[in-house]
């Protein structure tokens, strides 16, 4: 199989890639663009937390062990003390860290159901849960946030498989198989149990309609074309025929008049608003924002 740091590597780029097609379709804000660029990047090496002391699973724990125990604070909060939030935090902390681990790790087992289609879309709906509930986000953004997460998650799965094909004896390692696979028929208890937490995290999951109907729309796949290559020039410098631009000067912006005395105005005009790039400002495809009804008329 491929190593910690192959599978982290290759899931940020995986995640970077889908990251940048995301903003060149002006549909997510920058802070839920970070947050489900990380899921991406966690998704990519996700499989590997059934490894018992490897640094996947502990980093994972640990990470796991730091968001509950601060979930937990905030919204324990408004009603205990600072000595009791103190004891519910470090008892969260310590529990998941720790006795959860170690209980995680008495069941599972390596290249198991963890390394599955299963265990995918398992994991895929739990991070929609996860954004919805504990983040706070939209519904959009949170099966986004999922999308992300199942890519690098499938990302994992593949380059287990294709670290088990030995190219140069042109021969399949006894591991070929093991990662990339709908369920764990050898360990079938562990599959059904999936699948029933599957099915059960799908019927409290946030609705999927304003993703799904971000996701065909005409208007995002229309931005996207006009974004793909440079209109004019590559970086400003070399034409899109291939020849080196020189210099490339702004025409002069002459100074408003001033309508009561018809000299030029001192002070300078205000810059126009930023664009970036064809995209156009518009409403967020991944998000169904209502209109405010007018005001009624006061006779």
């Amino acid at each position: 199989m491929a190593n910690f740091t192959t599978h982290i590597a290759v899931g940020t780029v995986v995640s970077g890639a889908l990251a940048t097609v995301t903003l060149g379709a002006n549909v997510v804000d920058p802070p839920s663009l970070v947050a489900v660029t990380l899921a991406g990047v966690v998704g990519s090496i996700l499989p590997d937390i059934d490894l018992k002391d490897s640094r996947p699973s502990r980093a994972l724990f640990a990470g796991l062990a730091i968001f509950f125990s601060f979930a937990v604070l905030f919204t324990a909060a408004p009603h205990y003390s600072i000595v009791e939030l103190w004891i519910l935090w470090l008892g969260t902390l310590i529990g998941v860290r720790y006795g959860v681990h170690g209980v995680f790790h008495r069941i599972a087992i390596h290249r198991g159901v963890w390394h599955s289609l299963l265990a995918t879309v398992f994991c895929g709906v739990l991070t929609a849960l996860v954004f919805k509930h504990c983040l706070g986000t939209h519904d959009g953004i949170a099966w986004l946030g999922a999308g992300f997460l199942a890519v690098g998650y499938l990302t994992h799965l593949v380059l287990d498989e294709l670290y088990s094909v030995d190219v140069m004896d042109t021969r399949l390692k006894v591991s070929f198989g093991t990662a990339f696979k709908l369920a764990d028929l050898n360990n079938w208890r562990h599959s059904v149990a999936m699948a029933a937490l599957t099915v059960a995290a799908i019927a409290i999951a946030p609705p999927i309609h304003d993703f799904a109907k971000g996701l065909s729309s005409a208007q995002m796949w229309a931005d996207l074309k006009g974004r793909l290559l440079p209109k004019d020039a590559w970086f400003g410098v070399i034409d899109v025929d291939g020849r080196a631009i020189a210099t490339r000067t702004n025409p002069p912006i002459e100074a408003p008049t001033d309508p009561l005395s018809g000299s030029a105005q001192s002070t300078p005009p205000l810059a126009a608003p930023l664009t970036t790039g064809s995209t156009v400002p518009r409403t967020n495809p991944f998000r169904t924002i209502a209109t405010e009804a007018p005001a009624p008329e006061v006779k």
